[in-house]
């Protein structure tokens, strides 16, 4: 797809209407990937997430010996791991746009025994990986970050044998917390990480469903993993991704007339405060066919809200909702009040500045927003109108901006678009299908 690539839509004036297959999760891909090419024998794995940031994990866990022999689909295929022998990669690893990808390799590779470097576009070249060094150097890790800035890829990873730590995370982060327990499964004891937050957790789970040895407290603050491991292949199928599903939950609640059902979304509570939130401020939503296997998911079916009035996103929600935030500024902008979200300051690090190029959008729209280092408020209430918007190579920003010009009046482009298949690959035919 060109760089200069852009979307545009219209208002949707009879509402969106049918019924889609979210694409797999893609913090979850990302684990099944890295974990299933370490596995000893093979599995099955379905509805991987056959997008860009995805399919380079995938690719580098075979430049380190693991197959894949495809199935029925390109989401469906058969997953063939190293026996926790993996081989050293002939060339560096690429990991495209994805720090999910980065981090997590990184706490594996410190622990192999070879030499690797782990490299990425501009923008993955400018997102802190100081974060993961820190824990994985207290390990006896030797990572250099050899980028233009500080503290940035490519990561030059020295492999070689760990030890165990028990390490209090500084602030709330998934990605921190994974690549020190997939490293810590490597090690010889036990690595525990303490959180201050609940952040999502999809890696205790596939712990469990991999029988790796993992203990977490009752209140989910405490995880340890006991190494060395061996991983025994299992087969999975991988729920669509909440994260994704964000997007036609908010617009179909803003625009007149919507009624959609998402199928077969993932329900992790770790993940799900989305909903509460939108819920919170009035949306319609309820979830149908629920089933629990080791990850949740199930329909969602959202119908447009009578109104949606303003609300304050709870500190303790930012982490599990971290990824929908623009598209939840967006709902923002059509509710009734002044809602804030604050707590966010991680938002400046991801693929663009979240907080800045969201509430810029926002105002070019015609919206009322107040920027604070930590997040903004939003003022909702009024009429938006279209505008040509930058989405800086963001896929997050161009869809949720996306799903507000089909609220706007007059028509909305999104320049820069092409990066929507980082996350989301099939986006423009659901958009069609939902809105035709």
């Amino acid at each position: 797809m060109p760089s200069d690539y852009c979307i545009t839509v219209s208002r949707a004036k009879r509402g969106l209407h049918g019924t889609i297959t979210i694409p797999g999760d893609k913090s979850i891909s990302h684990r099944v990937a890295i974990l299933g090419a370490l596995a000893e024998g093979s599995m099955r794995v379905r509805n991987y997430l056959c997008s860009e940031d995805c399919l380079n994990t995938l690719r580098a866990m075979q430049q380190l010996g693991a197959v894949v022999t495809p199935g029925g689909c390109p989401q469906d295929f058969t997953l063939t791991g190293t026996g926790m022998q993996p081989q050293a990669p002939e060339r560096d690893i690429d990991c495209g746009n994805s720090g999910t990808g980065m981090r997590l390799m990184a706490g594996v590779l410190a622990a192999l025994p070879f030499n690797s470097c782990l490299y990425g576009d501009e923008s993955l070249q400018s997102r802190p990986m100081k974060r993961i060094i820190d824990p994985l150097s207290a390990m006896g890790a030797r990572l250099t970050a050899c980028g233009k800035k500080a503290g940035c890829a490519p990561l030059k990873i020295e492999g070689g044998t760990l030890h165990p730590i028990r390490y209090e995370l500084p602030m709330a982060s998934a990605q921190v917390k994974s690549a020190v327990l997939l490293a810590g499964m490597l090690a010889e004891g036990i690595t525990a990480v303490h959180q201050p937050a609940i952040t999502r957790d999809h890696t205790e789970r596939l712990f469990a469903h991999f029988g790796i040895p993992c203990s977490v407290s009752e209140d989910g603050l405490d995880i340890s993993v006991t190494g060395p491991v061996n991983i025994k292949a299992a087969d999975i199928v991988i729920p669509g991704d909440i994260s994704s599903a964000a997007f036609w939950l908010v617009a179909a609640s803003i625009v007149p007339g919507s009624e959609i059902t998402l199928r077969h979304v993932g329900l992790n509570p770790t993940r799900d405060a989305i909903i509460t939130v939108l819920r919170r401020m009035g949306a319609d939503i309820t979830v149908s066919n629920r089933v629990d296997a080791g990850e949740p998911y199930g329909d969602i079916t959202v119908r447009a809200a009578e109104k949606l009035t303003a609300t304050t996103v709870l500190k303790e929600e930012i982490p599990n909702l971290i990824d929908e935030i623009p598209v939840l500024a967006v709902a923002a902008a059509f509710a009734e009040g002044t809602t804030v979200i604050r707590n966010a300051a991680e938002l400046r690090v991801k693929e663009s500045d979240r907080i800045a190029t969201t509430a810029g959008n926002l105002r070019a729209m015609g919206a009322a927003v107040e920027e604070f280092p930590d997040g903004m408020e939003i003022t909702g209430g009024k009429p938006l109108h279209g505008a040509t918007l930058e989405s800086y190579g963001d896929h997050r920003i161009a869809m949720g901006f996306l799903m507000a010009g089909l609220m706007a009046e007059g028509e909305t482009t999104l320049l820069h678009c092409q990066n929507i298949n980082t996350s989301y690959p099939g986006f423009e035919a659901h958009l069609r299908e939902l809105t035709d």
